[in-house]
């Protein structure tokens, strides 16, 4: 969503005829200078400038575990500092509540689920009492997910978004025409890839990928002896290959499968493979999942199932930095922002070919898009014996989430949005 030159000039001009220019040097976007194009980084300054003042609240389920929370750790902090008062509120809910919603993930993603009618008054009955205990009073409200969907029926002003960061293309039928009823009363949707639009929301629908922060704990650049640490900690040998797969243990990310294509490599390969990931606070069945695949690695000792506590930023970063290859080998996935980190880190990936994945690895240029089992195994082996090859992937996978995946592209994009969607009343009126 790029600003078109004779309307970034205008805003700029009558910015600076209002005296609404601020003190650029003082704001977090400096610090992506010589990261991302200078024009970039303008774009976002005058629609910071256009948009100041406004009241900007996102809504979501967890503080922590899974990418909505990470980004939003982020994002939020970048508004507030372009002059735009921007909160994060998360809605509270019990075990009964999150089983549900996680059915709905489940099912909006595909799966046959059947919900009985408690299941549903569960989910009005959470929803209406987050609406009484959180103010919601943002000129924008930013509502992320199924989880809080329902929050729009106790509107009062502003204009909200729902933000949807799963795979819809092919829901469970009637999962979705119940969430429906509610995303059709939001001003508009924001989705992760063209194929999760849907023809049947009359309201406008923006395509918007997530993104990494290249400057956060978990993509920084890290010394040798950081990575060493981190590998020591967690007894991984550097004599042999490493092979990872970083997610919540969760069964769309396949995990089960990730393991029956690492054997398949070790008849072959003497490496070893990580399995990590941190539970999210809103998936009661991660630990299920954690437990399964526990079970299953439990007879090779060059399997490292690892669960990370909340901010094991460094060591993700130390073990993406320290593979050889990295997979995400999901069978629905909403973005997957594993794969961008990893490639922002110079790592060939492989990954299943679902959801948003392909807006990240463009096949056999920037990684691999696999379908079974066999072929991740195959592709894992090839890139194993062909390290030049692994490192022009690597490098081209670097470029392409330089280009398309960072934060100051995400940011730029949410803040075309409002500006598109305010009403008439103008933020800023020039003579």
């Amino acid at each position: 969503m790029n600003m078109d030159v004779n309307v970034a000039e205008g805003i700029k001009e009558g910015l600076i005829k209002e005296g609404l220019v601020k003190d650029r040097l003082s704001t977090n976007l400096e610090r992506y200078r010589g990261i991302v194009e200078d024009g970039t980084i303008e774009e976002i300054y005058l629609l910071g400038e256009y948009l100041s003042g406004l009241k900007v609240q996102h809504v979501n389920s967890t503080f922590v575990g899974g990418g909505v929370a990470e980004i939003l750790n982020r994002m939020v902090p970048m508004f507030n500092s372009l002059g735009i008062d921007t909160t994060w509120e998360v809605i509270k809910g019990d075990e009964p509540f999150f089983r549900v919603t996680k059915g709905f993930h489940n099912a909006l993603q595909g799966m046959d689920i059947h919900f009985k009618q408690e299941d549903y008054g569960c989910y009005l009955d959470y929803n209406k009492k987050n609406a009484n205990e959180i103010k919601i009073d943002g000129d924008v409200v930013f509502v992320h997910d199924p989880q809080p969907a329902a929050l729009i029926e106790y509107r009062n002003g502003g204009n909200w978004i729902w933000r949807c960061h799963i795979d819809i293309s092919n829901p469970n039928v009637e999962a979705w025409n119940f969430l429906k009823r509610y995303v059709v009363q939001y001003d508009c949707s924001i989705f992760s890839s063209p194929k999760f639009a849907r023809c049947d929301i009359p309201t406008r629908q923006f395509l918007v990928p997530p993104s990494i922060d290249p400057l956060s704990d978990k993509n920084k650049e890290l010394s040798e002896s950081e990575i060493d640490r981190v590998l020591t900690k967690f007894e991984l040998k550097t004599s042999k290959p490493i092979i990872t797969q970083i997610s919540r243990f969760d069964r769309y990310k396949d995990p089960a499968g990730v393991i029956r294509a690492f054997k398949m490599v070790k008849k072959h390969v003497d490496a070893q493979l990580v399995l990590a990931g941190s539970l999210a606070t809103d998936d009661p069945e991660g630990t299920e999942v954690y437990n399964e695949i526990k079970s299953l690695a439990q007879d090779d000792k060059d399997i490292h199932l690892l669960l990370l506590p909340p901010f094991s930023d460094i060591e993700i970063n130390a073990l993406q930095r320290a593979s050889a290859v990295v997979l995400q080998k999901s069978i629905k996935e909403g973005f997957g922002l594993t794969v961008s980190e990893a490639l922002w880190k110079g790592r060939p990936v492989i990954a299943g070919d679902c959801g948003g994945i392909p807006l990240q690895i463009k096949n056999g240029y920037t990684g691999f898009l696999t379908h079974t089992i066999e072929g991740t195994a195959y592709k894992i082996r090839y890139l194993l014996n062909n390290p030049k090859e692994a490192k022009r992937m690597g490098n081209a996978g670097r470029e392409h989430v330089r280009r398309n995946f960072l934060l100051t592209r995400h940011l730029r994009d949410y803040l075309m949005i409002i500006a598109t969607i305010r009403k008439k009343e103008k933020v800023v009126k020039f003579e």
